[in-house]
């Protein structure tokens, strides 16, 4: 009897620990430029990334190569360890080695798993620290509901990520890395004697794509994340739970043309279109802020429609740049729970210094607004309570 109660204990706490998804599909499309959502379906429900996670693997290589820590040709150490990974994989074996460049080929094409954690502990020393490290990077990359346990995406229950946050890790890659994603777009890659061709086949059958990754594994279906310009237009979109790879691919076309098909029919919302034409002329303030993203809210507390109707904003700093303004949102939200369920807004606007961009969080009553001040005061952040652009009861910033 007992033995029964502790098995059905230990099972309760499984069921509250692990992410609970209401289903494997979820979609978003991004417009690179304003960090606009053009079209989103569940984009914050956890799902597993499966190999969309060697996206974040090879933002830390890139780091290092931009650093000059590492170079192209430097060779990598193939533990046995890493030679023992599950397909998909080259087939290394313990004690050889591989260099940068044609490890990022293999993570980029063939999605090698044996690669990722030759990668993982030439940077890290262990997979397990590198994990870390992948996660500490997310968060300051605004990835608030992702965690990593392994470089490759080979199945863990802990490991576990959103549209949305695969979404700003592909402009990330893009934005931090110009020089070095273009290999995105590579459609083959040749090691030892064997060509690979790579799994993103919009790269071929997409007119624009420019990357970025595929990913599999059977909880978590078929993932796609892509770049794509068309007609001065940059997307990225990310589809999760597709059923055959097929499917997905012909579900993320889709998504693609009804965007650009809005977008080029100029039938877009306002606060999109009056950024981007503020960005062009470099000059005229934007009407209306970019809502970037939103926080998951928190248990219990699904909002008063008739409160948050009252659009209480705190304001936690202005930047000269969209990035920092982001992260400084992100960074509030997580130090003060009243904001679970905020909005995270970028409000770019002209200053005599030239563009500034104002980190909020929005959608709040009065009473959370004041609270969430004070608690991130209290933990040496700055914050300014506006009600309709006018500051109000926390004081000065």
């Amino acid at each position: 009897m007992r033995r029964s109660v502790i098995v059905c204990l230990v099972l309760a706490l499984c069921m509250v620990v692990q992410p609970a998804f209401a289903a494997r599909y979820a979609s978003i499309v991004v417009n690179e430029e304003t960090g606009a959502v053009l079209h989103a379906v569940k984009p914050d429900a956890w799902a597993y990334p499966a190999s969309l996670t060697k996206m974040m693997t090879l933002y830390l290589m890139f780091e290092q190569l931009k650093a000059g820590r590492i170079t192209l040709d430097t060779a990598l150490p193939v533990s046995a360890r890493a030679a023992g990974q599950p397909p998909s994989k080259l087939g290394l074996t313990k004690g050889a080695t591989i260099t940068v460049r044609e490890a990022i080929g293999a993570l980029i094409t063939k999605s090698a798993n044996d690669v990722a954690v030759a990668i993982a502990e030439s940077l890290g020393s262990t997979e397990a620290r590198f994990a870390q490290v992948m996660t500490a990077r997310a968060r300051q990359l605004g990835m608030l509901r992702t965690t990593f346990r392994n470089a490759s995406g080979l199945p863990h229950r802990s490991q576990v990520s959103t549209a949305r946050d695969m979404a700003k890790l592909a402009i990330a890659l893009r934005r931090d890395f110009p020089q070095y994603f273009e290999f995105f777009s590579m459609e083959s890659f040749k090691y030892g004697g064997r060509a690979y061709r790579n799994h993103n086949s919009l790269l071929r059958r997409y007119q624009g794509t420019d990357g970025i990754k595929t990913g599999y594994v059977r909880a978590s279906g078929f993932n796609l994340a892509v770049s794509v310009e068309r007609h001065g237009h940059r997307l990225v979109g990310v589809v999760f739970g597709g059923k055959t790879a097929d499917r997905r691919d012909h579900h993320m076309m889709v998504l693609l043309n009804r965007t650009f098909k809005m977008l080029t029919e100029n039938k877009i919302p306002d606060d999109v279109r009056t950024v981007a034409a503020a960005r062009a002329a470099g000059s005229a303030n934007p009407s209306k802020p970019v809502e970037f993203a939103r926080i998951a809210p928190a248990s219990g507390d699904a909002g008063d429609e008739e409160a948050i109707a009252e659009s209480w904003s705190i304001q936690v700093g202005a930047f000269e740049r969209f990035a920092p303004a982001h992260l400084a949102a992100g960074r509030a939200a997580r130090l003060a729970p009243e904001l679970q369920g905020a909005r995270v807004i970028v409000d770019p606007s002209a200053s005599a210094n030239g563009r500034i961009y104002r980190a909020q969080l929005s959608g709040l009553t009065e009473n959370r607004a004041i609270r969430a001040c004070r608690v991130l005061k209290q933990k040496n952040m700055d914050c300014l309570v506006i009600r309709e652009n006018e500051a109000v009861a926390e004081g000065d910033q």
